[in-house]
This record gives C-alpha cells, sequence and structure tokens, in this order.
C-alpha cells in the first residue's frame, strides 16, 4: 500500500478539515484537547471563526463516572444558526473547513479562539455589498455586533 493510499483510506468523513495543508484525521489528534477552526463559504466568500474539542466527557445512563469519547468533531460545521442556514442552502461541499491552530489545552483552545476573534476584527469587517464579512455575531456572547459593526470609526483616535 503507498502512503497515498493510506493516506485517503484514512479519510472517513465527508468535506474533511485541512490542517496545515492535509486532512486531518482522527490518528492526527495525539493528545491535542482541540482546535480552531475558519469554515469559508466558497460561494460568497463570508467565514466563521469557532473552537472544537476533540473529546466529549459525558456520564453514561445508570453510571457514575464521566466516560471520555470522540465528540463530533469530523462532522461539524459550527453553531452559528445563519452560517447552518447558507450550508443547508449552498451545501456542505461549498464551505472550506480549515484548522488555524490545535492546542494540548481547554483553556488554550479558548484563549486562541477569542484572540484570532479580535485579530480578525469578525464584529467589524464587511464585505463590499455591506454584508458582515463575519458569520460571528458576537465576541464571549459580550461583545456583539450589533454594536460596533458600522462604528463611526472616526472616534477611533479619541
Amino acid at each position: 500500500m503507498t502512503s497515498t493510499t493510506k493516506k485517503h483510506s484514512a479519510i472517513d468523513y465527508e468535506n474533511p478539515w485541512v490542517y496545515k495543508g492535509a486532512d486531518f484525521t482522527t490518528d492526527d489528534i495525539d493528545d491535542f484537547f482541540g482546535f480552531v477552526y475558519r469554515i469559508t463559504n466558497k460561494v460568497n466568500g463570508r467565514i466563521y471563526i469557532g473552537r472544537k474539542y476533540f473529546y466529549a466527557f459525558r456520564t453514561p445512563k445508570g453510571k457514575k463516572r464521566k466516560v471520555k469519547q470522540e465528540s463530533d468533531w469530523k462532522k461539524y460545521y459550527g453553531s452559528c444558526p445563519e452560517l447552518k442556514e447558507d450550508i443547508k442552502l449552498y451545501g456542505k461541499e461549498q464551505f472550506k473547513r480549515e484548522i488555524l491552530s490545535i492546542h494540548k489545552a481547554k483553556g488554550l483552545v479558548n484563549f486562541e479562539e477569542t484572540r484570532q476573534l479580535f485579530h480578525n476584527n469578525v464584529l467589524t469587517e464587511a464585505l463590499d455589498d455591506g454584508t458582515p464579512l463575519f458569520y460571528n455575531s458576537n465576541i464571549l456572547g459580550r461583545y456583539m455586533r450589533k454594536d460596533y459593526f458600522r462604528c463611526d470609526r472616526s472616534s477611533d483616535n479619541a
């Protein structure tokens, strides 16, 4: 079996996440806790930045201890209702899923997601037609796009 065949056979889900130019598989998780990602709508150019953990910790029915199991990261497309509507409209194949970074601790995943959201100005950037560039409508549930989008930028120097 060639390395190409082996790599191809390792992909067991549709529209794979891409990390550093290669499809990401369960074998690539190693001891990482989660990742920060970008989903790009190939039709209109809109973007969503989020985070996802590789594992879920659940208490099975009738049990007392939590069990670690792989999360739904392979089929995950974000929690944003507007993004989900566009996925239904255009189809999953019209969305590029990229892993921006992977992290070994939950806190690092959360911090990097927040850093990326602010760094990319997700609440204020727009497409040429005035539509918000990012599907993200808030950061941490505290900073809302409605409060910052199309703000008077002349006050930046005040």
